[in-house]
């Protein structure tokens, strides 16, 4: 094949290398470590910028920042453009050029050279992007030069375009060129690839062209933004293409920005351009100053890929590295070389199966052993799958592609195959992580890291169910405390479904919340949040602190509780106490630098118990399901709240919670979301307290009334009225216990008449009258049933409904009959009556303000005297009340000042009807009459909006009637009877007398208005006694304001009360349920005696609290607390039952109609996959053995022949010639991939891998590409002809020459002692030719001596130091019955990897270079006994990156073991084991096969622990 061809088929192609580091050095650009949520603003802010001021700043930022290239000067080409045109070596013709270029300059003559003929300048193209007549999506586009820093272009797209940072990066590469794929493989492919990007949050990165691959990618982003499910935002998806291969690019150039430019896809005129994908939403488009060349953007593309993988993302506490994967489809060439340096860098490839060439042929073999991978098997898959252009194939291509499938395939871990129908393969998504899986498991971590690395992962992609299949299975045993940082990362991030798989799988909530980690949580609130703004406010509020207080973090567990206390109300005590200045929570670890990343900063340090100080709060699910219910997050706080232990009274403070947020939340959408969870919860409520009732009704009623302190001393009952639960007071449950309540210790059944008779003649309880509930009550006889009987709130009631109707019938005969100058007695006692009243009011409502004066109120909840008299006149009837009262202190002051008698008794007289008033807050107990009043209140509501319409009607009327009647009336009275009160006695039927002038009268009015009772007299003729005003306008506008009033308004406050009154109606039953426990609670506390006897209570009363100070006790009939082992069994009672009621809720669930059509629906789903990958499966291990039979068949005939053909001979035979068997295929049902992993270690692969990668280290040399069965010296290898390297070292005293000059070179002696150095080799004499020694293991594709000292082996030493590791109490650590052994390893700063402390010797010295820069000098000797006495593991040829065809490395590993921990040499090694070079680190490692450490290492380790019998 001819270069150019090569060239030309494989520069379209996709580019792509990336080096995957596992520390990212992010100092060198700032900010780049922010996450989405630092990117997330608060909605309520202002700092939101308008589309002009961010495209002024794009407009200013990316001139400064980014830069384009061009072409400086012209230089004539020999070919011409496709339009016959004169061109420049850059590809540009004259016109094209800057006026610069087309000066004579000083280097005029000279051959085109970008370097020098290329400047850098400011780019001119920029901005938006909109495709003319495809698509109204805008994309983002920017033009840069191809030596733009990748960090740059990182900024550019996170921040000024607005891009979130990525959970994963998907580079697609294959074909450039269209071409076929199966019509289902495309659907797979398209729905899987989005899929993923989608659900994962990650970027797409193609060529961006409309061609190939590329073209592929754009229409399954288009097709899904057109599919049903496109809700979840755009999928971002980059093209990184060649700026001076685009066609039609000049629609793009603008200096100032395109804000949009339009881009026409021109596909016909497109000639080898290539038109730009409509599809993808981001382009950057690379310049190099050429026009035509491909290829350019690959380099960019690589370094930005590799760029990105190193950045961290960061997000919910969790910090991972963005995992890179390549995606293959098709490919010629160019996408060969883009796998190799993938798969050599460690970045996972998958390949799709079935879209052709390249793909094709690596799927082909990636499940063969690698000696059957020769060069003539791929040459047999390249002439099937590259038919056209087979021919232009050499053998050299050949080679170098043998050489780089076979380095692919070894590398299995890295590569997966997509084939459709395979079993955990019928998705490409799958496909896509579990690659990413398989690889992260490749990775040597320490211990447990690598599990830990693989759900990270998983939580940042936000895929439960490859969490499940991969990650939670029987290889791993997870314990709780491991899966604590993810749970917080979970819960941070919102991700249900992972809360759920970490609880599933042991996870502790005991353990894992714990005061610090709450903090965090707290700290990390979505500041979208409403809970949010209210605790910042809370903050912003708090006094500064003392600049010499210690730095806490600023937001404290009692912040919170403070804003919860505003939520759940005051009723509650503060969840989380205040902490005093002696006992300060103290945090493990300062929180803001708290965060999870493989850096090896973990959450795991918030879950380190520290000795005597408890860390655990009082409720841990109670804490969690605050946190999740503030941000209104429904799915997390149900998977909380049914691991809730209190949980009637957990969803009955969530559902106050959300009551309160939604009256606070701006938005209409959250507002309606908080409301339907509130009911949501309150339903959950009613249901687990269902179940109870129905269990045991006497403990349902204990539960209602239990003192929660996990819900700061409240019940469920308080908690519901605070939330008006008003379904869930309803309940005939606690209807039963309210009742109860309300007729003490009475029982319930006895009849009202009975009870009112015993109140009139109490004698007769002495009789059976009345029942009791308690048995000896009921055959007690005396004093006690007086007093039970009389304690009884329906007693009390009846009692005070009978001194109540005594003080109006008194109250209305002082003011009807006896109302003298001097009160009479009837009037002092009412006075006294009402002294009682107002002495009961105080008593209900107040409080000492201070806790050292005596409590002689009753305020058992410690709300304080303000919070008391604002929750005093939150009710209705007290505001009544007090009116009432303080109506009647002015009346009575009037009273007794003789002048103001009269107005007294008129104020009193008004006062007596807001005294009627109140008798209807004492029947809203009657289950008749209460429905009724609420109808009532609700219609007043409606009264007074119909009032402000009919006022604007008659207002109107009334003025315009009276200026037309009447002139110039002066007297106040007679105008508002005028316009208002007649106006409005007009409306029920009272029409003026003179309206219409028919019954005028001159007798009736008063024509000056002098006489002051009578009206003026209307506009009339003096002379003849008649009218003179317009009465046909007056009757007009009489008509119209009837018309109006009685028919429209008066219409519509009828159906105003007749909707009023169906909506409350259907709520009435409820709501009277929800107020009939205020008046049980006001009476249920009430002293027994009556008004005015009650004042004998009061004085009682003060005596108690005021002289005896005896303390007010609660009562215990609505709060009641508990025992321990009571409240236990209790709580364990009600958890048994909230599993019952979730059970009957999931199996309703099932029930319903449309649960069971989408179940089968699923079901019939699977099963027809099922059957597609069954018959997939089937057609294909049927063809399978077929092949294998025909093979078979063809082996056994040429057997046969030569068997014929021997005998025919008269002999029997020989060996040569004897055919070999066919292998044998992998059987069916058997999955290739893991039988390929066990065949990977075949004999067939015993070669040097190492020595024969293409790219030598250190340097920019290419080894010549030897695959494995070319790798003997002895095999035949006409065209190799391998580069020679030999690097220039420092120290040259003490390395071989260059080798260039075979003079200095024969003075060397091979396979002999020369000098100081020993080119002895350890498999005995190595050939020499031409001067040079040649390897013994075989070719490596370099000749020289490359970066070793010197030619033939060079000798190094690696000392193994090895110990017992032991746990706490010096027993010795065991894993699978083995013992666990500890080596001694050190690393450099710049490497990735450990490596035991070997390595080259100085001539004539013992101790390897890299142990003395471990050890102090004095120890040297010591060590070298050390040597000397151990045991010699291994000695021979070493597969290092370094050998070449002339110079390797071999080596002898010494075992020097210390068993016992009191050793005094171990000692003494310890003491002075320490780092010369600060970039050194040296520690001592648990023995196991995923330690990070040297592939050559990890062999001679393996030995040693083998010698031992330790675990590996």
């Amino acid at each position: 094949m001819e270069p150019s061809a090569l060239m030309k088929a494989g520069s379209k192609e996709e580019g792509f290398g990336v080096q995957s580091r596992r520390v990212a050095d992010l100092g060198l650009v700032p900010h780049l470590r922010r996450s989405n949520s630092s990117l997330c603003r608060n909605r309520r802010s202002q700092y939101l910028f308008s589309s002009c001021e961010k495209q002024e700043n794009l407009s200013s930022w990316i001139p400064e920042n980014i830069k384009k290239k061009e072409c400086m000067y012209f230089v004539e080409s020999s070919k011409l453009s496709d339009a016959g045109k004169v061109v420049c070596e850059c590809g540009h013709t004259r016109e094209q050029h800057l006026e610069e270029a087309m000066r004579p300059q000083a280097f005029q003559g000279n051959e085109w050279d970008p370097k020098k003929h290329v400047q850098e300048m400011p780019t001119d193209a920029f901005g938006d992007i909109v495709f003319t007549g495809l698509s109204q999506k805008v994309g983002k586009y920017v033009r840069l030069s191809q030596d733009t820093p990748s960090s740059v272009t990182y900024q550019l797209m996170t921040q000024h375009w607005g891009l979130d940072v990525p959970n994963l990066l998907i580079s697609v590469t294959g074909g450039a060129k269209d071409f076929n794929m199966k019509p289902r493989l495309k659907s797979v492919f398209r729905r899987g690839l989005v899929k993923v990007a989608q659900t994962t949050g990650a970027w797409i990165i193609t060529g961006g062209s409309h061609t190939g691959v590329m073209k592929q990618v754009g229409e399954a982003v288009r097709d899904f933004s057109l599919s049903s499910s496109y809700n979840e935002g755009e999928v971002v998806t980059i093209g990184i293409a060649t700026w001076g291969t685009v066609h039609n690019r000049e629609g793009l150039i603008h200096p100032t920005g395109g804000f949009p430019a339009e881009y026409i896809v021109d596909e016909e005129g497109q000639g080898h351009l290539t038109c730009l994908d409509s599809n993808h939403s981001h382009f950057i488009l690379v310049d190099d100053g050429t026009h035509g060349r491909y290829g350019v953007e690959i380099p960019l593309r690589s370094k930005l890929e590799k760029f990105i993988s190193e950045q961290t993302k960061e997000r919910g506490g969790v910090a991972i590295k963005i995992p890179i994967v390549c995606v293959v489809l098709e490919g010629g060439p160019g996408t060969l070389h883009t796998i190799y340096n993938a798969i050599t860098h460690g970045t996972p490839c998958v390949v799709v199966e079935g879209s052709g060439r390249v793909a094709d042929v690596i799927a082909q073999v990636a499940s063969l052993p690698i000696s059957e991978i020769t060069i003539s098997l791929i040459q047999q898959k390249l002439a099937v799958f590259f038919q056209e252009m087979f021919e232009t194939f050499t053998e050299g291509s050949i080679v170098e592609w043998t050489k780089k499938i076979q380095d692919i395939v070894r590398r299995r871990q890295l590569l997966t195959i997509f084939r459709e129908g395979k079993d955990g393969q019928q998705d490409v998504d799958v496909a896509i992580l579990q690659a990413l899986l398989k690889a992260s498991r490749s990775h040597d971590h320490f211990g447990h890291e690598n599990w830990d690395h693989q759900l990270k992962l998983a939580v940042a992609w936000n895929r439960v169910d490859i969490a499940r299949s991969e990650i939670f299975t029987d290889e791993r045993q997870w314990k709780p405390s491991e899966l604590c940082p993810m749970m917080t990362a979970a819960l941070i991030a919102n991700k249900p479904e992972f809360v759920k798989l970490f609880l599933e799988n042991g996870l502790r909530l005991k353990e894992f919340v714990t005061w610090d980690t709450l903090l965090y949580l707290y700290k990390n609130l979505d500041p979208s949040c409403l809970f949010h703004c209210k605790l910042q406010k809370v903050l912003a509020e708090e006094p500064e602190r003392v600049a010499c207080a210690p730095a806490l973090p600023a937001a404290q567990m009692h912040h919170v509780a403070q804003v919860l206390r505003e939520l759940l109300g005051d009723s509650t005590q503060p969840l989380y106490p205040r902490p005093r200045s002696s006992d300060r929570p103290r945090l493990l670890l300062p929180v803001p630098h708290i965060k999870l990343n493989v850096q090896g900063v973990s959450l795991r340090s918030l879950y380190k118990r520290s000795s005597g100080h408890v860390t655990f709060t009082m409720d841990p699910v109670r804490d969690l399901l605050i946190w999740a219910i503030v941000q209104n997050r429904r799915e997390l706080a149900e998977i909380i709240w049914a691991q809730s232990q209190d949980c009637i009274a957990a969803a009955l403070a969530c559902s106050k919670i959300l009551k309160e947020l939604s009256k606070e939340e701006e938005d209409t959408d959250s507002c309606e979301e908080m409301l339907a969870l509130a009911d949501q919860y309150e339903h959950r409520a009613i249901g687990v307290f269902t179940e109870c009732y129905r269990k045991d009704e006497e403990r349902a009623q204990k539960l209602l009334i239990r003192v929660s302190e996990a819900w700061g001393k409240t019940t469920c009952l308080q908690l519901a009225l605070e939330a008006k639960d008003m379904k869930f007071v309803s309940h005939g449950g606690i209807q039963a216990f309210l009742t109860k309540v309300w007729w003490g210790q009475l029982c319930v059944d006895n009849g009202l008449w009975r009870v009112i008779l015993c109140m009139l003649v109490f004698p007769l309880l002495s009789t059976s009258l009345v029942s009791f509930r308690d048995r000896r009550l009921q055959a007690a006889r005396g004093l006690a049933r007086v007093r039970a009987f009389f304690n009884a709130p329906v007693v009390i009631f009846h009692l005070n409904i009978l001194s109540y109707f005594s003080f109006l019938c008194l109250f209305a005969y002082v003011l009807m009959v006896d109302f003298q100058p001097s009160p009479s007695w009837c009037e002092q006692l009412i006075y006294l009556w009402l002294f009682s009243l107002v002495c009961e009011e105080l008593r209900q409502q107040a409080r000492p303000p201070h806790r050292a004066l005596p409590q002689l109120l009753y305020d058992p909840d410690e709300c304080g005297l303000m919070k008391m008299a604002l929750l005093y006149f939150s009710d209705f009837w007290n505001k009544l009340d007090i009116a009432a009262i303080l109506l009647f202190i002015a009346g009575l002051t009037c009273r007794l000042i003789p002048a103001l008698l009269y107005p007294g008794r008129i104020v009193l007289s008004l006062d007596f009807i807001m005294f009627c008033l109140r008798l209807m807050h004492i029947f809203t107990i009657s289950k008749t009459l209460g429905p009724k009043i609420i109808i009532v209140k609700r219609m007043m509501k409606d009264v007074f909006f119909f009032l402000f319409l009919l006022a604007v009607w008659v207002v109107s009327f009334g003025v315009a009637k009276q200026a037309i009647l009447i002139h110039n009336e002066s007297r106040v009275d007679w105008i508002f009877r005028g316009v208002v009160y007649q106006s409005y006695l007009t409306i029920f039927g009272q029409m003026p007398s003179y309206i219409d002038g028919v019954n005028f009268s001159l007798d009736q009015c008063s024509p000056n208005g002098t006489d002051p009772y009578k009206p003026k007299c209307p506009e009339s003729d003096a002379a003849r006694h008649q009218p003179i005003f317009p009465e046909w306008l007056t009757v007009t506008l009489l008509c119209l304001y009837l018309l109006f009033t009685n028919i429209l308004l008066l219409n519509l406050l009828i159906a105003m009360f007749n909707y009023t009154f169906q909506q409350v109606q259907e709520h009435t039953d409820q709501i009277w349920k929800f107020q009939r426990h205020g008046l049980i609670e006001e009476y249920q506390g009430r002293p027994p005696a009556p008004p005015p006897f009650i004042l004998l209570s009061h004085l009682h009363l003060f005596i108690k609290r005021v002289i005896l100070k005896i303390p007010a006790k609660r009562h215990k009939q609505l709060k009641n607390k508990l025992e321990k082992n009571e409240e236990a069994a209790l709580l364990s009672w009600e958890i048994y039952l909230k599993e019952n009621y979730l059970q009957n809720q999931q199996y309703q669930q099932k029930q319903r109609p449309e649960q069971k059509i989408q179940d089968i629906s699923s079901r019939v789903d699977t099963m027809v996959d099922l059957l597609e990958m069954d018959r997939l499966k089937g057609s294909g291990s049927m063809e399978q053995r077929l092949a294998s039979l025909e093979e078979q068949m063809a082996q056994t005939t040429r057997a046969l022949h030569w068997v014929v053909k021997t005998l025919r001979g008269g002999s029997f035979g020989s060996e040569e010639g004897a055919p070999t068997l066919a292998s044998q295929k992998v059987p069916e049902g058997q999955d290739p991939e893991l039988d390929s992993r066990q065949k990977a270690e075949d004999l067939g692969d015993t070669h040097h891998v190492n020595a024969r990668h293409l790219l030598y280290p250190n340097s920019a040399i290419m080894r010549f590409p030897v695959p494995n069965e070319k790798v003997p010296w002895e095999t035949e290898f006409l065209i190799y002809d391998p580069p020679f390297y030999s690097a220039e070292r420092k120290d040259k005293d003490l390395v071989d020459p260059v080798g260039n000059a075979l003079d200095p070179l024969s003075r060397i002696s091979y396979n002999a002692v020369d000098g100081p150095l020993d080119r002895r080799s350890f498999h005995g004499n190595y050939k020499v030719q031409d001067g040079f020694p040649l390897n013994p293991m075989g070719r490596t594709g370099l000749r020289g001596r490359g970066g070793l000292s010197c030619f033939g082996p060079n000798h190094t030493l690696q000392p193994v130091v090895t110990r017992w590791r032991r746990n706490q109490d010096g027993a010795i650590c065991r894993r699978s019955i083995k013992k666990v052994l500890e080596v001694l390893v050190v690393k450099h700063a710049l490497s990735e990897h450990w490596a035991l402390p070997g390595g080259s010797q100085e001539p004539g010295k013992m101790l390897p270079r890299k142990l003395k820069q471990v050890l102090q000098r004095e120890f040297w000797l010591s060590f070298e006994n050390l040597l000397m006495q151990g045991t010699e593991v291994y000695k021979g040829y070493v597969d290092d990156p370094r050998n070449t065809d002339n110079a390797w490395i071999e080596t002898v590993a010494v075992s020097v073991h210390f068993p016992d921990q009191s050793d005094v040499e171990l000692k003494r090694l310890n003491s002075h084991l320490q780092a010369c070079d600060p970039g050194m680190s040296i520690r001592w490692q648990v023995v196991d096969k995923r330690i990070p450490l040297y592939a050559n290492h990890k062999a001679i380790l393996q030995q040693v622990a083998a010698l031992f019998g330790a675990y590996y």
